[in-house]
């Protein structure tokens, strides 16, 4: 005769006909199971039947661990629930045993329902008139962790951990089944990292560091017993109060399990109850206003990261359900951010403008090749707490209106839904950009005169005259014959307002696309509509917004030589099992470029703005002077690059590129688009941009740009 293994409903049938389940513990009084309300044995044993034989375990939430590109150097975390898996192996053997003797000191000798202990409840509950002892085995405990963590409405958590027959009966039963499956000390390391703690820690690993500030594998005896204790009743015996009796006489008493189960021996039992609790507590940080006080500088990045991983389709279908995953998934996430450089960056950016002032002044930090974000300055405190903050700019505030400094978490470098700043002349690379694309050399040349009455009627601009729209130059020195080389390393808007005639207005609008620029502002999105495109003259001047990470990232496409990527937050993200996260077959993480314009048409663009910097260009003459010769006086090494100021110092930009590293820095009123930043700070960028690349470099070797080939040239 075949000897088959019963059900795991069977199991629990068997177990009523024997009569060795007596009762269950339901909402505060105790029934007899065979009874289960009514129902016989057989009655019984069929509502097993149709109960589920398996349980469905869902990966429970992890947090997620964001660092700098070492590494090492923690930015912050993302959770709901602290917590992060760890294997028995690297848990003190102390956790283990403590665990065993306070919750179930039958466990290595049940199938999942400790029928010896549910009987012995049951006793011990009629005699109290009501609970006094539990049944529960640490299967079953983690069974109903299981059931809440892998519940997806809040009636199926309430039906997790809810006290009724039928929860106890799902229990038992899945526990069996549990048990038939998993060996105990896999069950073991399941329970100890789904438990709750207290204190938002979910797990051993997030107990350990809260309570201790160390890993599950250097608890002592004491520590061990505690935490353990916790399971229980996390906020009953929180040993963090001012009175923590109650976690006294709960550890004590989990040590005296332990010595009645011969875990330790009584001399240390004794030892351990005459310490006294000794805690390190520690608060892990969660999200950028958690960004540690040394760092507090990160912050913008760290929101410039987060921001970004809410647009990755890999992460969830919504924003809000990428956002959820990053809070969720026990991803491992190693960033862009340079600690060094980012160092350097912000001392160049607050010597300049402090804290405590209306203007902005900020830099961002791009790899070329990679588009990988390597700083994010600004002189602002990442912080919600606007309580000490600075009047209003905008005179037309209330008194009582606080401005965003020193402190705020608005994106001012890029990122979120801010428009960003006017970037001035900076934006003529996009016409020249446009001109040697459709064939125009370096050397196309044109008389510039002091005002330009252009083709264009009356659009955003520096000047109008009459129905046409007419800039002019901010210097009389820059009248006469300009070519590329000149007229950008002067930044003649009269040159450029005809170059881009030329070509028409449309392409320079279109290649700032290509080149990673977007329309936030009503006004811009309808200027850049193919309808008003080609009339947008005042384009090239630099009318319209942007933002720091957009024009670094333009500059870093010329110095990888027309190769454009994506700006770029991360250098690796990894899933809890140490895989590396994927879409559709590729590192999330890895850079998104392509080449988007020729070779030599970047190469070209370098030529004309290496005139710029002082540095000189290598085809042609940049007639003498150019706007921020003191660029490569400060850095002393090959440099290009563009400022750009608009009409009346509203804003003053430079953005400046080596073959290594691409910056731009701004200095703006984000509050108060109309506070000008005055003349007293049109050089501030310059310097700032200049100062980090020399410092970022420092001991790297020196890299000099290819030129163009003469067909661009002539």
């Amino acid at each position: 005769m075949t000897n088959r293994r019963p059900t795991v409903a069977g199991r629990v049938a068997l177990l009523i006909r024997a009569g060795l389940i007596a009762g269950l513990v339901i909402t505060g009084l105790s029934y007899p199971f065979a009874a289960l309300a009514g129902m016989g044995v057989k009655a019984g044993a069929e509502a097993l039947e149709n109960m589920p034989e398996q349980l469905t375990e869902l990966p429970p939430a992890q947090t997620t661990y964001v660092y700098a590109n070492d590494g090492k150097t923690l930015l912050t975390m993302f959770y709901e629930e602290h917590r992060k898996h760890v294997a028995l192996k690297d848990m003190s053997p102390y956790v283990i045993k403590a665990i065993v003797a306070s919750e179930d000191s039958r466990f290595y000798e049940h199938h999942g329902v400790d029928a010896k202990g549910v009987a012995r409840a049951f006793v011990a509950n009629q005699k109290a008139g009501g609970v006094s002892q539990g049944a529960s085995t640490l299967t079953m405990q983690y069974v109903r962790m299981a059931l809440r963590d892998s519940a997806r409405t809040p009636q199926e958590a309430l039906e997790a951990t809810e006290q009724t027959t039928a929860r106890k009966l799902r229990e038992m039963r899945l526990a069996i089944e549990v048990e038939q499956r998993l060996s105990k000390e896999e069950i073991l390391e399941r329970y100890l990292n789904a438990a709750y703690y207290g204190h938002r820690a979910y797990g051993i690993f997030a107990a350990s560091q809260i309570f201790f500030s160390k890993a599950p594998r250097d608890l002592s005896l004491t520590e061990a017993a505690l935490i353990a204790g916790l399971v229980k009743a996390p906020s009953a015996y929180d040993p963090a109060t001012k009175k923590p009796k109650a976690a006294l006489d709960r550890r004590n008493y989990v040590i005296d399990q332990m010595l009645k189960g011969n875990a330790i021996t009584a001399e240390q039992a004794g030892a351990a109850k005459k310490s006294k609790i000794k805690l390190k507590l520690s608060t892990p940080p969660n999200g950028c206003v958690s960004v540690a006080a040394r760092h507090n500088d990160w912050g913008f990045f760290c929101d410039y990261f987060t921001n970004w991983w809410r647009e990755q389709p890999a992460f969830g279908r919504t924003p809000l359900e990428r956002e959820e995953n990053l809070r969720r998934g026990g991803y491992r996430v190693v960033t862009t951010i340079d600690p060094r450089i980012q160092r350097y960056a912000m001392s160049h950016v607050l010597e300049k403008e402090g804290r405590g002032s209306a203007i902005a002044h900020g830099q961002v930090v791009v790899q070329p090749g990679t588009g990988r974000v390597l700083s994010m300055a600004v002189n602002r405190t990442y912080s919600l707490d606007q309580e000490k903050n600075g009047r209003h700019s905008d005179w037309r505030q209330d008194d009582d209106v606080k401005g965003n400094y020193p402190n705020t978490v608005n994106p001012l470098l890029g990122g979120g839904d801010m428009a960003g700043y006017q970037a001035g002349s900076t934006f003529k690379i996009f016409t020249m950009l446009a001109a040697l694309e459709a064939g125009l050399p370096l050397s196309t040349s044109f008389y510039s005169p002091q005002r330009f009455v252009s083709r264009y009627i009356t659009a955003p601009g520096p000047a109008t005259c009459g129905i046409y729209w007419c800039p002019k130059n901010s210097s009389e020195s820059m009248t006469g014959t300009q070519n590329m080389w000149t007229g950008f390393g002067k930044s003649v808007n009269t040159y450029f307002v005809q170059l881009e005639q030329r070509i028409g207005a449309e392409k320079a609008v279109r290649m700032a696309e290509r080149l990673g620029l977007r329309w936030r502002t009503d006004i811009d999105r309808k200027l850049a509509t193919k309808e008003h495109a080609s009339g947008w003259g005042a384009f090239t001047l630099g009318v319209s917004d942007a933002t720091p990470v957009e024009m670094a990232n333009v500059f870093a496409t010329l110095a990888a030589e027309g190769k454009y990527c994506e700006p770029l937050p991360v250098v690796s993200i990894r899933n809890p099992d140490g895989s590396h996260a994927l879409y559709q077959d590729r590192l999330i993480a890895e850079p998104r470029c392509h080449q988007e314009i020729k070779v030599n048409v970047a190469r070209a663009a370098t030529d004309a703005a290496r005139c710029v910097t002082g540095y000189g260009s290598s085809r042609g003459g940049c007639g003498g002077w150019g706007t921020s010769s003191m660029v490569y006086g400060t850095l002393g090494r090959p440099v290009a690059g563009k400022s750009g100021t608009t009409d009346g110092n509203k804003t003053a930009w430079f953005s400046g590129y080596t073959p290594q590293l691409a910056a731009s820095a701004f200095v703006a009123d984000p509050d108060n688009p109309e506070h000008l930043v005055g003349s007293g700070r049109s050089t501030m960028s310059k310097y700032t941009v200049a100062q980090t690349l020399r410092d970022a470099l420092k001991g790297k070797p020196r890299e000099d740009f290819k030129p163009p080939a003469d067909k661009y040239v002539w």
